[in-house]
Order: structure tokens, then sequence, then C-alpha cells
């Protein structure tokens, strides 16, 4: 399998750095036009999407982002609540200078997505939620996250390569869709000076108010689903753990204007795993 840097051969690009209120964030971007933001998950990095970028730079000006506390930006000594990443969005969309933007983004990203749409409606074009959605587990998907809670855990306690392959094996449904290299693109981040422990911060915060109803409430339900105006993308798979693709159904009924689709042959990061079709039905919607 091709090194994940491979992926951008002979593409335009560059790795840079934005000062969102005062949040050096990193930056992988290319391409000209609309802008597209992809937002990775909980533990994540903007190496997420190197298999997308390409493909979208064709018709949108691309960010892949590390988000606040996240890959090589500034990680703060904050709490890292849902409304730290929504204000840092809005931050780095203003950084950007655009005024309307379309949000993609995945897990983590796409309860961000989410609340950007409702806090900034008039801010977004589009969103996409890929596998992840604003409603609590199930029993069964509550059991899933806790087991990825444990390899979070495990990953930043004191990180090693074992340790991030278990935790990055949770992401995928085949074992050969992770690589050497993007397990090193992630010990590499993870071994920076004093990132281990925010990361544990973050997956203590973002996972656990999944798991606690009174942390969770004010941020997840149907209620919210159904006051997103924009035009709106579910993009599930078959295996997705933590939330079946029969709950992610329920609640794109809920949204008023939304479709649905889900990958059949991908686990949490279909942008990786499937990225062809991805990519196809990703751009089909967004071009719509």
């Amino acid at each position: 399998m091709s090194a994940i840097w491979n992926e951008l051969q002979g593409v335009e690009f560059r790795q840079t750095y934005y000062d969102a209120g005062r949040v050096r964030t990193r930056v992988i971007e290319a391409g000209r036009g609309t802008p597209l933001i992809f937002l990775h998950g909980t533990g994540g990095h903007a190496e997420a999407y190197l298999r997308n970028i390409e493909a979208h730079s064709k018709h949108f000006h691309v960010y892949a982002v590390d988000m606040i506390g996240h890959g090589y930006s500034s990680a703060p000594d904050i709490d890292y609540d849902m409304q730290c990443y929504v204000d840092f969005l809005r931050d780095f969309v203003d950084a950007i200078g655009a005024e309307k933007v379309i949000v993609s983004g995945e897990s983590l990203g796409a309860s961000v997505a989410s609340w950007f749409a409702l806090a900034y409606p008039e801010r977004v074009l589009k969103i996409v939620l890929n596998t992840g959605i604003l409603l609590t587990p199930s029993e069964q998907g509550s059991t899933e996250l806790r087991d990825l809670l444990a390899r979070s855990r495990a990953a930043a306690g004191a990180p090693s390569r074992d340790a991030i392959r278990k935790r990055m094996r949770w992401l995928v449904y085949r074992e050969d869709s992770l690589t050497e290299e993007l397990i090193e693109a992630r010990f590499r981040i993870y071994s920076q000076p004093g990132r281990a422990a925010i990361i544990g911060r973050i997956a203590e915060r973002s996972i656990g108010a999944l798991l606690e109803p009174e942390d969770s409430n004010p941020w997840y339900g149907k209620r919210l689903l159904q006051k997103i105006r924009c035009p709106t993308l579910v993009l599930w798979t078959r295996y997705n753990p933590g939330q079946s693709a029969e709950e992610a159904a329920i609640g794109a009924q809920l949204i008023p204007d939304c479709a649905l689709i889900v990958l059949e042959n991908s686990a949490h990061w279909p942008q990786w795993e499937e990225p062809e079709v991805f990519n196809r039905v990703h751009l089909d919607f967004l071009l719509a």
C-alpha cells in the first residue's frame, strides 16, 4: 500500500498555519473556490483526509484542519467542551476570510459541523455528518464507545506505536487499512511534549460526554437535529462502531433538508477506507 503522503504526489498543495483566535492552526490546503473545511474526529488530525484532498481540490478550496488541541495546532489548557470547537471554527473561518463555508466533519468533527450550523447558519452552505450525529448512543453503542475510551486512555497515557495501532484499529473495518506510516504520523503527534495529556483530556471530554447523559444533554438530542436548516448529508457506514446505520437513519429523518448514504465496506473512517466511493458520493452532494 502506498505511503500516505504519496496520496498528494503531483498535487499543488501546502501545509501551513493560520492564527485562529490566537490558536496556531495547522492546515493542509489545496484548490481554489468555495471553502470546504474537513474536520477530523477525537484525537485525530488532518492526515485523515489525505485521500480526499486531490479529488475535492478540483472543485473547492480545501482545508484539512487540525482542530484546537489536536495534531500540530495549539493545545491550550482549557476544558475542550463543544463550545470551544465551535468558537475555534468560527475564528478559523474568520482567519481565512470566508463569509460562507462548507463543513464536512467525521465523528467529533461532525458534531462540530452540526453545532456550527446551529450557531452560525448564515455562514454555512452545506454540512456533511460523517459517522457522527447529535444523538446519544444505544446500549450497544455505549459498550463500543467504552472500548474506544479505554483504547484512547492507553494511547494517550504512555504513547507507543502499539497502543496507537490498537486505538486506530477501532476506526477501520479492515486491519490492512492501517499503514505503518499512518501509525507513525500519529505517534509523532502524540509524542510532542505535553500533547498526550491534552489528547487524553479531549477523549475523556468528548467520548465521556456521550456516555454520561447529564453531560451530553446540552449538546446532543433529537430536538437539535430538527433545527439544522442547511442542506445536510449524513454519510454513514455499515460497520460503524458507536452508532449503527439504523440509528443514523433515524437522525437523518429529523433534519429538514437531509440525504442519507451508507457505505458498505468501512467502519469509522470511510474517507480513508473507501476513498473512491466516499469522494464520489461526497462530491455528488456538494456539487448538486
